[in-house]
């Protein structure tokens, strides 16, 4: 179970490239078409098109909570507390970080996007106490 939690840690930087490579492109587009000029973003991001704001923001939100996951699966692996429960966890938080990102860049539902990212919270925090408890236990 060592490389256990390499995968839920892929997905989530495979999400995060891929919000990064559309924000890109989307961001392009608005430069190559003069729809934004260089000078309008120079200072804020405020004169992104919406579509592009929306995706951006979703990206922007993978540099946050997720640091905390990286760390954890870093010191679970290197600590060799790679338990069951951290697995499930990790795939867990996982899949709701990929759903607060669907969430944010298609509907943009407020209270979806909360509940998913509350989810997703939870269970990083539960995450952290088992790895915490199972650091000190053994």
């Amino acid at each position: 179970m060592s490389d256990a939690l390499f995968y839920p840690v892929l997905m989530q930087v495979g999400l995060t490239l891929a919000l990064a490579i559309a924000t890109g492109l989307m961001r392009f587009r608005a430069i190559a078409s003069g729809q934004v000029k260089p000078g309008d973003i120079a200072l804020g991001q405020g004169a992104w098109p919406r579509r592009a704001q929306q995706v951006s923001n979703a990206y922007q939100n993978q540099m946050e909570a997720p640091v905390l996951f990286y760390a954890g699966a870093l010191f679970a692996t290197v600590l060799g507390v790679t338990s069951t429960a951290l697995v499930v966890l990790a795939w867990v938080w996982a899949v709701s970080r990929l759903l607060h990102a669907f969430i944010h860049v298609t509907s943009n539902h407020l209270r979806l996007r909360f509940m998913a990212f509350a989810a997703g919270m939870l269970c990083l925090m539960a995450f952290w106490i088992v790895l915490v408890v199972g650091v000190v236990t053994q």
